[in-house]
């Protein structure tokens, strides 16, 4: 009786080790998603400033949100690109919601910074910058020698700091913006005596000396650059007329202006939500 309960035993051991294997667990995957993210340099149209102060009505934390990357927003109010490597820190009151203390740094030394330190997630830089270099054109006695000239210094600085953002960004897509032309806004402030003069003089001033100088400054560093001139409208002609409920008949390009910005009510050359909404628009689908 012991010899048969014995082979049974051992045939089930056998069984038991001739058995197919039993997978081996997988091992749990990490549930956090891979940090890429988004670095915004420039003035205040990056740091989403409106009347009041910084809002996050602005383009970059629209396009951070649509793209899924996480926003780190470098951007100072008022920055000229000079400033961009020659003004260190950046006030409270200047920064974007949420950013990073500068921490006595220059926003060029802090994107570098960071664009090293996050190396191969970066998944995208924007750059404007030059508005504040170019308003005081708006009121000089002579607004096309005085936007000569600062276009001429717009490109030197240009030269200066974007291959050092490229040097750091590798190869994540860089974009360049240029900004709406809120002088068209000048044809109905009465900020302005000779408005409408002012207005016809802003097209080719942004059209063919601003914008082609920026443009061919970031094609230097192989980055796309996002014309928001024409995105809000800049080029279209001034014949073209709207009825606007506030000011009447007027050409289509200023009424454009005055619905993208604050500049014909406010005498602000900042978007409205729906401005940056545009710009967002325009750097999403370049």
């Amino acid at each position: 009786m012991r010899r048969p309960a014995l082979i049974v035993a051992l045939l089930m051991a056998l069984g038991a080790c001739t058995a197919a294997p039993q997978p081996l667990p997988t091992p749990p995957s990490s549930t956090t998603p891979v940090d890429r993210v988004y670095v915004s340099i420039g003035d205040s149209y990056a740091t989403g400033y409106a009347p009041g102060g910084p809002t996050r009505d602005g383009f970059a934390y629209l396009v951070a949100e649509r793209s899924g990357l996480r926003l780190i927003n470098l951007a100072c109010s008022g920055a000229t690109s000079a400033q961009l490597r020659d003004t260190p820190g950046c006030s409270p009151a200047n920064r974007a919601i949420d950013a990073p203390d500068p921490a006595g740094r220059t926003q060029l030394d802090a994107a570098v910074q960071t664009l090293r330190e996050y190396r191969g997630r970066v998944g995208l830089v924007t750059v404007v910058i030059g508005g504040n270099d170019l308003a005081p054109c708006a009121v000089a006695s002579d607004p096309l020698t005085c936007a000569s000239q600062a276009v001429t210094g717009i490109q030197a600085n240009l030269a200066a700091v974007l291959p050092a953002i490229r040097e750091a960004a590798g190869d994540a897509p860089i974009v360049g913006l240029t900004y709406p032309d809120v002088f068209l806004g000048a044809w109905v402030s009465r900020q302005f005596p000779d408005g409408e003069n002012l207005a016809r003089l802003s097209v080719p001033l942004f059209r063919d000396f601003f914008n082609t100088a920026l443009e061919a400054e970031y094609s230097k560093i192989d980055a796309d650059f996002v014309d928001v001139t024409a995105a809000t409208g800049g080029y279209e002609p001034l014949t073209d007329l709207t009825q606007d409920p506030k000011y009447g008949s007027i050409p289509t390009p200023v009424a454009k202006v005055c619905a993208l910005t604050y500049f014909c009510s406010e005498t602000d050359v900042h978007p409205t939500p729906a401005g940056h909404e545009t710009i967002a628009t325009a750097v999403l689908g370049r």
